[in-house]
C-alpha cells in the first residue's frame, strides 16, 4: 500500500498551484480509484495480485454448470468479453466458473481467455457425456485420463483417417491423446472415494453410480448412432463422447495449464440418446458437479 499512498502525497507544480480546483479534483478521483481497488479489509486487489492468487478455473456449458455456480460462496460476476464468468470460494478454494458455448471452438476460446488472463493453477471441465463403454450407465462418472478429438483428420476414398492436431506455438504435432495432469487425477481419485453421488432412478429401480478413469472422445457432433458409438469404442477405446473436452485439453497443453475433464454419463450415444440426455441431464449435471467440487477440495 505504501507505493499507492505515495501517489496521494505530491508536490504542487507551478501549473497546479495556479489551478487548485483542478488539483483537488484530480486528487479526489485518485482517492476514489484507490478505494475501488481495495478489498473489504483494505487490501489492494490489482490485476497482478488477482492473477498471483492462482485460482482454480472450472468450465462447462451453461445448463450443466448451474448447480456449480449456485454453490459458490461470495459469488460475484466478472466481465469477460461476454462470457458468463463468476468468482467465489468452493471447498475453501478460490475458484472461477466460466460458462462456454457448445462445441470445440467455443470451449477453446473460453479456455484461452481464462488461462491467459488468470493463469490458473488448474482447469477442470465438467458436464455430461454420452457413454460408449457398455459398462457405463446414466449417472456414472468418467475421469478423463486421456482425451482425444475424434473428428480431426482426413477424408479419403478409403474412409476417414484420424490424425493428431498441431501445436502452432511449437511448430510440431500434438499427441493424438492428451493426457490429464497427474496431480489433478490423483485429487479426482481421492474425491472418488469420498464423494456422495446421487442415486439414479431407472425403470428397473434405483442404482448407485460408479466412477472410473477412461478415455473421453471429443467432436463437434452430438453422437446418437450405434454404429458411430461402436467405431469410437473400437478405434479409440473411448469410454465417453462429448463436444468440448479435448479442445480444452489442447489449449491447456499449448499454453501451459494443468487440465482434467470430468464427465457424467447422461445417455449411451445411441438412437435414444436425445431422449435420454433430457431425461438424465439433471442427475448427470449434479453428479459431475459433486465430483468436481470434491476434486477441488483435494487440490494442493
Amino acid at each position: 500500500m505504501s507505493d499507492r499512498r505515495s501517489v496521494m502525497v505530491t508536490t504542487l507544480s507551478p501549473v497546479e498551484s495556479e489551478a487548485p480546483d483542478m488539483v483537488s479534483k484530480s486528487r479526489y478521483f485518485a482517492f476514489v480509484i484507490l478505494l475501488c481497488t481495495c478489498g473489504i479489509h483494505g487490501r489492494a486487489v490489482t490485476p497482478s495480485r488477482f492473477r498471483s492468487a492462482r485460482p482454480i478455473v472450472l468450465l462447462g456449458i451453461p445448463k450443466e454448470t448451474r448447480a456449480l455456480i449456485a454453490s459458490l460462496k461470495g459469488r460475484a460476476r466478472i466481465p469477460m468479453r461476454g462470457v458468463a464468468c463468476f468468482s467465489g470460494r468452493l471447498r475453501g478454494r478460490r475458484v472461477l466458473v466460466a460458462q462456454c458455448g457448445i462445441g470445440k471452438v467455443n470451449a477453446a476460446m473460453t479456455t484461452a481467455l481464462m488461462v491467459e488472463r488468470f493463469r490458473p493453477r488448474a482447469v477442470l471441465f465438467t458436464g455430461a457425456a454420452g457413454g460408449l463403454n457398455p459398462a457405463l450407465s446414466p449417472g456414472d462418472i468418467v475421469l478423463g485420463e486421456r482425451t482425444v478429438q475424434h473428428d480431426f483428420g482426413k477424408v479419403t476414398p478409403g474412409g476417414f483417417i484420424r490424425k493428431p492436431t498441431a501445436d502452432p506455438l511449437r511448430a510440431r504435432p500434438n499427441p493424438l491423446f492428451f493426457p490429464a495432469d497427474p496431480g489433478l487425477l490423483r485429487a479426482a481419485d481421492r474425491a472418488s472415494r469420498t464423494v456422495r453421488l446421487s442415486v439414479v432412478r431407472t425403470s428397473v429401480g434405483a442404482r448407485r453410480p460408479k466412477i472410473l478413469r477412461g478415455v473421453v472422445a471429443t467432436g463437434d457432433v452430438f453422437v446418437a448412432d450405434p454404429a458411430k458409438t461402436a467405431e469410437l469404442r473400437k478405434s479409440l477405446k473411448a469410454d465417453a463422447v462429448e463436444m468440448e473436452g479435448a479442445a480444452v485439453a489442447q489449449v491447456c497443453r499449448q499454453i501451459g495449464a494443468p487440465c482434467l475433464v470430468i464427465r457424467c454419463v447422461s445417455d449411451r450415444a445411441d438412437a435414444m440418446a436425445t431422449r435420454d440426455y433430457e431425461r438424465f441431464l439433471a442427475v448427470a449435471s449434479e453428479n459431475a458437479t459433486r465430483v468436481t467440487m470434491e476434486t477441488v477440495r483435494y487440490l494442493r
